[in-house]
């Protein structure tokens, strides 16, 4: 039986290294999440053209997509299909090969590969497994379309698509209800119709919301109103006709306005014990308690006292 010969160097610090260990860290191969553009070909980074010429292998969501980005940019680099129905089996292959010291990249369609796409899964696995994982950032569509949408951008959140399932898009849709960050999600043409009303249903018909396709593109638009707006406006067949191409839903997010409302309104049922009780159930002292009921009926504390007595 034939075994390595492990050779061992002294450090500058006094201490023995093994080389074998080192060369076998050093010749591992890394994993490269690289941003493709979401429409104008022109905001293809030249880093990016470059990692994809000297990568070993394109990992691609669709190769027949991404083939007319190589051919644009003369990249010659073998690809392989990674995309949400090989992504568990294709992920392991990936990794397997990155440990043998080749260097991945991975595209999506179009944008931030892993933010909503099967990329996130490889991520986890190449971390799992010690291979370095980088990044050659560039265009997002989520990001982009919350820039020029006019809604709030100090705090958001991303949903993405909202799941197909009855019961599970339910839920989702809840959770959102009280939702105070700006919100964004995703939809194709053909359901952006039911999604609307959907959301319309649990956020309110008022809610303002800007609808946003084609960015980078020729057709780009922006579009902003009320959930209202937006409803009648595609009521008719018409009107839905004119949905063409992804969309990115950019909503804002509950007012303290709203919400001070909803709680004035669900407080009013409650006589002065049960208000300062359920501020006590919130994990309040008494004194606290009572002053947050006392502000909520826009009484003073005093008052509150002897209609506690």
């Amino acid at each position: 039986m034939y075994f390595a010969r492990r050779v061992f160097t002294q450090t500058k610090f006094g201490r023995f290294t093994d080389i074998n260990k080192e060369r076998a860290v050093e010749e591992r191969g890394k994993i490269y999440l690289v941003a493709t553009p979401i429409g104008n070909l022109s905001d293809m980074s030249p880093r990016a053209v470059a990692t994809l010429r000297e990568a070993d292998l394109i990992a691609a969501e669709d190769t027949r997509n991404t083939i007319k980005l190589l051919n644009h940019f003369e990249i010659r680099t073998h690809m392989t299909s990674y995309h949400e129905y090989n992504r568990t089996e294709k992920a392991y292959e990936l990794v397997r090969r990155a440990e043998q010291g080749e260097t991945i990249a991975v595209v999506t369609d179009a944008g931030m590969p892993a933010i909503s796409d099967p990329g996130e899964v490889l991520v986890r696995f190449a971390l799992d497994a010690g291979i370095e994982v980088t990044i050659v950032p560039g265009p997002c569509a989520a990001v982009s379309a919350l820039a020029v949408s006019g809604q709030p951008t100090g705090r958001f959140v991303f949903e993405a698509f909202l799941p197909q399932d009855k019961k599970e898009r339910r839920v989702r849709l809840e959770a959102l209800r009280d939702e105070t960050r700006t919100m964004i999600l995703y939809e194709a043409p053909h359901r952006l119709a039911r999604t609307l009303a959907e959301l319309a249903e649990v956020l309110g018909r008022q809610r303002q919301l800007s609808l946003v396709r084609e960015l980078t593109k020729k057709h780009e638009e922006v579009q902003r109103g009320s959930f209202s707006h937006f409803l009648q406006r595609y009521a008719d067949e018409a009107g839905r006709a004119e949905i063409r191409g992804e969309y990115v839903l950019v909503i804002a997010g509950k007012s303290e306005a709203e919400l001070r409302a909803e709680e004035a309104e669900a407080f009013a049922d409650l006589t002065p014990a049960e208000h300062v009780a359920w501020y006590e159930s919130q994990g309040f002292d008494r004194k606290e308690a009572m002053k947050k009921a006392a502000k909520d009926r826009g009484i003073s504390r005093r008052e509150l006292y002897h209609m506690l007595l």
